[in-house]
């Protein structure tokens, strides 16, 4: 019995982009390796960048006592808030905008 599958190169693509996403700075980095001239994949592999950057930089300002703290908090909500966006945008099949992280994402140039 074989086993056939019926993925076009648009579900390839959607599934490329998603797991960019998802994987954060892993899935940037297979993006970048085995996607590099597919511009829906990189599309969404520099949103992935942009986040893992954000996640970064909210996490050495939440080492800052007392409003580090806060500013920690609120900034992981609002990463994991994007994030979500981002891989549900990643699984239309369009190249949806995120606020801020598309406007940084298209700055990026590999």
């Amino acid at each position: 019995m074989t086993r056939t599958t019926n993925m076009t190169k648009t579900d390839d693509k959607i599934f490329w982009a998603f797991l960019s996403v998802f994987l954060l700075p892993a899935g940037f980095l297979l993006a970048l390796f085995a996607r590099k001239k597919d511009a829906y994949v990189m599309y969404y592999a520099k949103h992935s960048l942009v986040l893992c950057l954000f996640f970064v930089i909210v996490w050495v300002v939440g080492m800052l006592p007392l409003i580090g703290w806060v500013i920690r908090v609120v900034g992981i909500m609002l990463f994991l808030i994007l994030w979500v966006l981002a891989f549900v945008a990643a699984l239309s099949g369009e190249k949806k905008t995120l606020p801020v992280v598309t406007e940084l994402a298209e700055k990026i140039e590999l």
